[in-house]
């Protein structure tokens, strides 16, 4: 085995002193991107926007910048009057098949108040990547019966031994993660000796840091690492740390704590610990003080994340060139005059905001009809009033395909097209993914989701409004999946497709159905479908801000042309 590498921080020469090690985790959730801006309220009571709006017009208000800058730290800055809001999303963890890349998974080990946690925060503030995960294997302490239970109140019970970690759920949990799924962390009360009821969802991560005292004893874990850190710290400083979280947060007397280390914390070090230092690829002294090692550690862990970047969108714009036929999975509305029309009224840059909202509802209306009949069904008989029997269908109830639908809207446009679905579908359960578009690469980065706990057993309708190359479909399917949604369950809806988007859809997730009501041939260099409708949910919140600037320069316009006009201003 290859020497371990052993940083010394010249510029140190004390010891850490904080109590780290209690196995606290941080749960680094999705961010919600939010806009803030003044816009004039629009006449119609059509669907409120996202984007709050002042009661009234104003030229104040209709001018107010909205500015975005890219900071030092891979943030987009939106900055809006006084306030400013920092944004950053998830960009695609999957290629243009929608293979998974593995996140990268750095095992931290070290004695017992050894500076674990603190130096796993650490690397995770100077990495500044929005999705990295902490997991701690403090959280998977077994369930202690009874008589466990007594043991442990009089301290002696060893926590500190291997048999007292669910090294099964451990694994199990940390290969999920390694799978891009979803899990479910236990949460484990060191004052009881039990796990709590509520467990901690981690979701989507780049970075995945795992800290424990056992790190490295068990086989199959370090064969999930990529990078193996092990903390040195002296014995003593380690006791001082441990004898002030003990009694300080988890309201232990000193003389237990000081006979639990004596009896299996330091038997448990000399034995277990401290000869797994010789599986480290690196070795940390001192702890989160070391800021050079840190340094060195982030650095590598940097170039791993640019290996397992991808570039989707410029690819998935020209998936349709190659003169594919059209996929098996994909489902168009019969164009028949009444459809023809309705695209004609929505298609139409002239159509008013009003008429634009009321002919989009009436083919979201039968784009849901059309996608709820490809659901499975199974045949039934039902007594009619007149005491006959008809056999009819109903969505299939049995184990293997739920009845259950579940409707997840890609935010914005996408939301649009909810009502629309609970009036075809009663009791339908939503869901919401927030996709986002960065400026700077050009690719969607994934913000916020909010999806039902059970949805793995649900028949889920993805509703967008357009897909143009299909990137936001393709990263929302990706969530779905990870989410342990069968792909033969997932549909696709929307009112316009891009060739490309759906080849691209169709070639990566061969299950998944794909329903529209109409397919158009092209997308332009901006990703913009040809000949399209535009931009849906500015048409639809009436947040097109070249018609505002256009509307409230009108207004200036007869305003400045009506007698006195000038004089008012001249006067305020």
């Amino acid at each position: 085995m290859e020497p371990a590498i052993k940083f010394e921080n010249p510029r140190s020469n004390s010891c850490i002193s904080d109590s780290s090690g209690s196995g606290e985790d941080v749960d680094h959730g999705l961010e919600e991107l939010t806009i803030i801006t003044n816009l004039p309220e629009s006449p119609l009571k059509g669907p409120k926007s996202p984007l709050k709006a002042p009661k009234s017009p104003t030229k104040s208000g209709i001018n107010k910048k909205i500015s975005f800058t890219t900071s030092s730290k891979s943030h987009r800055v939106y900055q809006s009057g006084l306030r400013t809001l920092y944004t950053s999303g998830r960009p695609p963890w999957y290629d243009s098949h929608g293979s998974l890349k593995e996140p990268f998974v750095i095992g931290v080990c070290g004695g017992s108040a050894s500076g674990k946690t603190t130096v796993a925060r650490k690397i995770i503030e100077a990495l500044d990547v929005p999705w990295v995960s902490l997991l701690s294997l403090d959280s998977f302490y077994k369930v202690l019966n009874e008589e466990m239970h007594e043991t442990a109140n009089r301290n002696e019970y060893n926590f500190d031994h291997p048999d007292a970690f669910d090294f099964d759920l451990l694994i199990d949990t940390l290969r999920r993660l390694k799978d891009g799924k979803s899990v479910e962390v236990p949460i484990y009360n060191f004052i009881t000796h039990s796990r709590d009821q509520n467990t901690r969802t981690i979701y989507g991560a780049n970075v995945v840091i795992f800290e424990g005292i056992m790190s490295f004893v068990n086989k199959e874990l370090l064969d999930l690492m990529d990078m193996k850190i092990f903390v040195d710290t002296d014995s003593d400083v380690r006791l001082a740390r441990r004898l002030k979280r003990d009694i300080a947060e988890r309201g232990r007397e000193l003389e237990g704590v000081l006979k639990q280390y004596n009896t299996f914390v330091k038997p448990a070090f000399d034995h277990w610990i401290s000869p797994t230092m010789s599986c480290a690829d690196i070795i940390v002294p001192r702890g989160g003080e070391n800021i050079v090692a840190i340094q060195l550690v982030v650095l590598h862990v940097h170039g791993q994340l640019q290996k397992r970047g991808f570039k989707l969108r410029s690819k998935l714009a020209h998936s349709a060139d190659n003169g594919c036929k059209k996929p098996d999975t994909l489902f168009v509305l019969e164009q028949t005059p009444q459809i023809q029309g309705l695209h004609t009224f929505v298609r139409n840059r002239e159509t008013p905001r009003d008429e634009f909202i009321f002919y989009s509802k009436r083919l979201m209306r039968l784009l849901f009809e059309y996608a709820v009949s490809l659901l499975p069904f199974k045949t039934v008989s039902v007594d009619t009033p007149q005491g006959t029997t008809y056999h009819g269908r109903r969505l299939d109830a049995d184990k293997n395909s739920s009845p259950m639908i579940c409707g997840v809207s890609i935010l914005r446009a996408g939301e649009t097209m909810e009502q629309a679905l609970c009036e075809v579908c009663k009791d339908v359960r939503l869901g919401k993914i927030l996709i986002q578009t960065n400026f700077d690469t050009g690719e969607p980065e994934l913000h916020y989701l909010r999806l039902p706990k059970d949805i793995k057993e649900s028949q889920v309708i993805l509703m967008d409004a357009t897909v143009a190359t299909g990137a936001a479909a393709m990263m929302a399917i990706r969530v779905l999946l990870d989410h342990d949604v069968p792909e033969e369950n997932i549909t696709v809806t929307s009112l316009l497709m891009a060739e490309s988007g759906v080849h691209s859809v169709a070639y990566a997730f061969p299950k998944v159905k794909i329903v529209t009501t109409a397919v158009d041939k092209e997308v332009n260099e901006k990703y913009h479908i040809l000949p399209g409708i535009g931009n849906f949910g500015d048409r639809y919140f009436g947040t097109d801000f070249e018609k505002l600037v256009q509307v409230d320069r009108t207004q200036m316009t007869r305003c400045y042309s009506e007698p006195g006009c000038r004089d008012v201003e001249q006067a305020e």
